[in-house]
């Protein structure tokens, strides 16, 4: 077994013609990583939505910064619970690869900064966490982003602390991780009712995680600015009186359009 099978991401993500990272996880362009800072749940699910992408949302979560939005580029990992003679063959793997620390810890080292980490841990919490503020602090260090962790974490007050990171899980205890065996990193993953691929542009917000097809991320930054600009429009008239939620709330008519038309050209996405 590999734990990184470089092969197989190429293959699970052939629709991507763009740039790669060394181990063929596609890298979105940076670019696209900033704008997509501004678009909503709902406008990425439209997106997705329509191009037959039915299973990329999980909400529910505990989300220790509601206000923080989270966006980087997938790495996946997935644990079972433990059993011997795979969690056996796992460690040597490990060790024939030079990897250092727990197998949560091979993870991190992977990580480069925009990623963000997307851990399949099937929902454990006690015996389930993933990562404590020392390794809170390390994938800090690496993404400048935050992490998405479908199990626990505990040393909550020091992750709590990090700044300007988003941390998406489903509880807190103060076991440490154990009886648990990693059997890949970027490999297709479940995530509540989502499916995510290495490289997947990862939206979290208020509202949820929305997991975004590489070659689909630059389609949903162009609707989402386009969509969000008509809502600003509406919002706005709607608050001068200028039309009514009729008007608005439907396919415009040729006066709104050209309205909104003139009003684009003052305006800033």
């Amino acid at each position: 077994m590999k734990l990184i099978d470089k092969e197989t991401i190429l293959e699970i993500t052939k629709e991507w013609e763009g740039e790669r990272f060394p181990d063929g996880r596609p890298r979105v362009p940076d670019g696209i990583i900033e704008r997509m800072k501004k678009i909503t749940i709902e406008q990425a699910w439209g997106v997705l939505q329509g191009n037959g992408y039915r299973f990329q949302f999980a909400g529910d979560w505990m989300n220790l910064h509601p206000d923080r939005i989270l966006v980087g580029r997938a790495v996946t990992c997935m644990f079972v619970p433990m059993r011997p003679d795979l969690n056996d063959a796992v460690a040597e793997r490990g060790k024939t690869e030079g990897r250092i620390g727990g197998q949560n810890s091979w993870v991190i080292d992977t990580l480069v900064e925009n990623d963000a980490i997307v851990v399949d841990l099937f929902g454990k919490v006690k015996d389930g966490t993933f990562a404590g503020d020392n390794l809170g602090n390390a994938i800090y260090a690496k993404t400048k982003t935050g992490m998405v962790i479908d199990g626990g974490i505990r040393d909550l007050d020091g992750i709590y602390d990090l700044p300007d990171f988003a941390t998406f899980v489903r509880g807190v205890d103060p076991t440490g991780i154990a009886n648990v065996t990693l059997t890949g990193i970027n490999i297709p993953i479940r995530i509540g009712e989502a499916t995510v691929l290495p490289g997947d542009v990862v939206l979290g917000r208020r509202g949820g995680l929305i997991f975004i097809p590489p070659h689909l991320a630059e389609k949903v930054v162009e609707r989402g600015e386009e969509v969000g600009l008509r809502d600003r429009f509406g919002h706005q008239r709607l608050r001068e009186g200028k039309y009514t939620p009729g008007e608005i709330d439907r396919k415009w008519s040729e006066e709104i359009d050209a309205d909104f038309v003139e009003w684009r050209k003052t305006q800033e996405l």
